[in-house]
């Protein structure tokens, strides 16, 4: 034969489908390497198989298999396979499922594909407790035997979505789950070149019996020819769900009628409805539900935001004392905090040593002592977490026994169930801690007071160093006298905001906001104060507001006023265009030393701690409600005496205030009436 006839018989063979298998070439013209939906087609066009159910689940949707018949959940290879029957030899296969509890020592399959005459598996899916097994038959001996490729620490059973792709090559096999770094096993036995799939049948979730069937959710069962699947699905956003092809039925698909719209496909879901405080609102959560009971309000998560369903609109009515609680001694600041699994909390930071500060647990609808914690003249607590790490930071004013000057960082010990010594660190008289994330990263920020009889001194802002578990000095900045640190964030921006109250010589100094930029913090504003105590920040809508507590003017190089304590504390409002806070309000407060903002129902409030007339302690208190165009108005006055700290805090029972008192070791509990 001559060498172009020899040429043009090459060429035939090859156009005709012959040769040239290995690479996926073949399968080029058996299945223009397109995807293959396995679980299309055990789904009809037209709705749902017998034994097959659609469940919605964190948001999306899947099959149940409920069949006490396996057989009926399987199809002809020849199905997919319309121009040849053999199986590819290159192929991805991309799975999303959410798997249940499997019980140690059970395998469940996700599919086979198996020879009508035979019991053996020609190629299959299945898992087991943190494992997968993937399953081939060769056929290049006479007998034929079958090979189990296995990949360890496969964990799926957190009743969460996953997607995989497990991606066949000759040797090499690899699987990716939910996009994460593969995991490759090479075995000695390759998948075979040419697996013939005459006369065979998928069946999916089972291996033709009942033994082994799938019990989770299958949202996607796809074999993708000639290709590795992972670029085309792991640019997903949602890559826990990604999907290439999926049926219908488990599509948000609509279909709009004369009066409403329907679903196409009718779906179950697992209706789960959170009772409690505020859960989280994440795609884990999507389409659950949450009751508020003191706002008797029904709640739906939308994968970020909790969206009212039902709610009864609240109205703060007025306010019944509901505790007494009676304290080591005067305190001077309080935090109420939640640690998950274990309860409510406050903290109290009490003046004198012995006995020190105490935590209270809310146990049977009131503040039972949980635990005393050795302090010396504490100011204030602050509760912040770093990971599942929970801490509680104590701002000591004095001296130890030693005459040691530390605050101190407690860690919670989940065996102890207490707080125990994790840190101390070296302050000046503080005042107040504030503990912030940036960027990813954890700080701690203290006011220092002064030193000695210098009120003129830095405080410091402190970053976690994972690697040694501490906080380590990251910036220090002047300040004056100062009493607290605010941290709040608009937009992509980070700003941190100083209390100044005395410079030595003066009470009205300014107070500065700082701005994070370029990896620290720098001067964005500076707002004149007087003997300014305390700052707080809210949102009402997409308005911005800053409110500063001023405790007191005096100036040692003016006429004495008639009254220290009389004075204006003012609310200020972000003006977008100017780039700054300006003022939008002054209200007469009394020696203030602390705002707090809470809601109800629609309604917004601040409640002011008056601490002192300038003749006596025992003044009142103010409640204010945001009526719009009028500002804050005052609705409630309140008796307190020295009153220090508000916070704001919600139990199933209801909403509350707690305020504590400076001049009395007695703090109060009170109970917010709604109508």
């Amino acid at each position: 034969m001559s060498a172009s006839l020899l040429l043009w018989a090459v060429l035939l063979h090859w156009a005709s489908g012959g040769g040239l298998a290995r690479g996926g070439r073949m399968w080029q013209h058996c299945t223009d390497l397109r995807p293959l939906d396995i679980l299309s087609e055990v789904v009809p066009a037209g709705g749902l198989a017998r034994g097959l159910r659609v469940f919605q689940v964190q948001g999306v949707r899947g099959l149940q298999l409920a069949t006490a018949w396996p057989r009926a959940l399987g199809f002809p290879a020849s199905r997919l396979f319309v121009h040849c029957d053999r199986f590819p030899e290159e192929f991805s296969i991309i799975v999303t499922l959410r798997v249940l509890d499997v019980p140690a020592k059970r395998n469940e399959y996700i599919f086979t594909l198996m020879a009508e005459e035979s019991p053996s598996v020609l190629v299959g899916l299945r898992y087991a407790p943190s494992k997968l097994h993937f399953l081939f038959w060769s056929q290049e001996r006479s007998s034929g035997w079958q090979t189990r490729v296995t990949f360890r620490n496969v964990s799926l059973a957190d009743s969460r979505w996953h997607t995989l792709v497990l991606a066949v090559s000759g040797q090499s096999f690899s699987l990716t789950v939910d996009c994460s770094s593969p995991k490759d096993v090479v075995v000695e036995t390759p998948f075979p070149a040419s697996l013939s799939v005459k006369r065979a049948r998928f069946y999916l979730g089972n291996r033709r019996r009942r033994k082994g069937l799938f019990t989770g959710l299958l949202r996607q069962l796809v074999l993708l020819p000639g290709a590795d699947a992972t670029p085309r699905i792991c640019p997903a956003v949602n890559f826990e769900a990604a999907t290439l092809s999926i049926p219908a039925v488990l599509q948000d698909v609509l279909v709009k009628s004369a009066s409403n719209e329907v679903l196409k496909y009718p779906y179950e879901t697992d209706m789960k409805v959170t009772l409690g405080s505020r859960p989280p609102c994440t795609k884990h959560e999507k389409a659950q539900f949450w009751f508020n009971a003191p706002r008797r309000g029904l709640y739906l998560c939308d994968g970020s935001t909790w969206i009212s369903m039902l709610e009864a609109k609240q109205r703060l009515d007025y306010v019944e004392e509901h505790q007494s609680l009676v304290t080591n001694s005067e305190t001077m600041g309080i935090e109420v905090f939640t640690i998950p699994k274990v309860g409510l909390f406050v903290a109290t930071a009490n003046r004198y040593t012995p006995p020190g500060s105490a935590v209270y647990k809310w146990t049977d609808g009131k503040f039972v002592p949980y635990q005393n914690i050795p302090t010396y003249q504490a100011q204030s607590w602050k509760y912040f977490t770093i990971g599942k790490k929970i801490f509680l930071a104590v701002a000591n004013f004095e001296q130890n026994d030693r005459g040691q000057e530390f605050s101190v960082i407690y860690k919670w010990s989940h065996r102890k169930e207490k707080f125990i010594t994790h840190q101390r660190i070296t302050t000046h008289s503080a005042r107040d801690w504030e503990a912030f994330v940036i960027e990813g990263e954890a700080f701690l920020a203290v006011v220092n007071h002064r030193e000695g009889n210098n009120h003129n001194i830095d405080s410091v802002i402190y970053r976690w160093n994972p690697r040694t578990g501490l906080f380590e000095t990251n910036q220090t900045i002047p300040t004056s006298g100062a009493y607290d640190w605010e941290f709040f964030t608009i937009g992509p921006y980070s700003f941190l905001a100083v209390a100044n109250t005395f410079n030595g010589t003066s009470t009205k100094i300014y107070s500065h906001i700082y701005i994070w930029l370029r990896g620290s913090f720098q001067l964005f504003q500076s707002i004149l104060t007087f003997g300014a105590a305390d700052w707080e920040v809210f949102h009402i809508g997409d308005r911005v507001f800053l409110a500063v507590a001023n405790s007191h003017s005096y100036d040692s190089g003016m006429p004495v006023p008639s009254n220290f304590y009389a004075i204006n504390s003012s609310i200020y409002e972000l003006n977008v265009t100017a780039q700054m806070f300006v003022k939008f309000q002054d209200l007469l407060t009394y020696s203030a030393l602390d705002w707090e903002f809470f809601s109800m129902g629609d309604d917004s409030f601040l409640v002011v701690a008056n601490s002192f007339d300038g003749f006596t302690f025992s003044v009142n208190s103010i409640i204010y409600r945001w009526q719009g165009y009028e500002g804050f108005v005052a609705v409630h006055h309140l008796p307190t005496v020295g009153c220090r700290d508000w916070e704001a805090f919600n139990t199933t029972e209801g909403s509350y205030l707690i305020y504590s008192s400076a001049k009395e070791p007695l703090s109060k509990v009170l109970k917010l009436k709604t109508t």
